[in-house]
């Protein structure tokens, strides 16, 4: 890792717009029908997966957000939803029978199954805002920042760089699983 915080976050920022510009491709032209389309019965659909890694880079760039801005990492497993989640604004769009807060993390194929019908629209207009959240966030690191402890629930404790690697890691994965499906759905 480089001692030049400028240039670890705009490697990260260019790591996040290729995630933004996949979710686009992903659903571009879709009909909410092709959208829940799965390539088997248990397997997940490509509204449930982009829904998902916006919702946890959502979650996750809100926690990291609110200890950057002075307050303490969470130190136990308190179920607590961090504050200042772009969700409460977008989670009546999509009529989820999920939980609130929930994030996809966990869910049975069963409740992958219960997602209902979203437009393409909805779908990469949260991630666009989740992403937009998300480079005024890295864009805006400090440079002591990528060091801080943002996570004291792990041993190691989770520093800002190792949250945003994560972060990167599972939103690029996701993504990568919403073109496959797309490809199976286009034929």
């Amino acid at each position: 890792m480089s001692d030049d915080p400028s240039w670890a976050a705009s490697i990260l920022l260019d790591g996040f717009e290729r995630v933004r510009e996949a979710v686009e491709h992903a659903v571009l032209g879709l009909s909410p029908e092709q959208l829940l389309q799965r390539p088997g019965p248990r397997a997940n659909h490509i509204s449930w997966l982009i829904w998902h890694l916006a919702r946890v880079q959502d979650d996750h760039i809100a926690a990291l957000a609110h200890v950057l801005a002075g307050n303490e990492p969470p130190a136990s497993r308190t179920g607590e939803t961090p504050p200042g989640q772009l969700w409460p604004d977008w989670r009546p769009q999509f009529g989820l029978p999920y939980g609130d807060w929930a994030t996809g993390y966990g869910q049975s194929s069963e409740e992958v199954g219960a997602f209902p019908a979203t437009d393409a629209e909805t779908l990469r207009g949260y991630y666009e805002a989740v992403h937009a959240r998300t480079a005024a966030v890295v864009g805006g690191l400090a440079d002591d920042d990528l060091g801080r402890i943002v996570d004291r629930r792990w041993s190691p404790p989770v520093t800002a760089a190792v949250r945003l690697m994560s972060i990167l890691n599972d939103t690029t994965q996701h993504v990568g699983q919403a073109a496959y499906v797309r490809g199976l759905v286009l034929g």
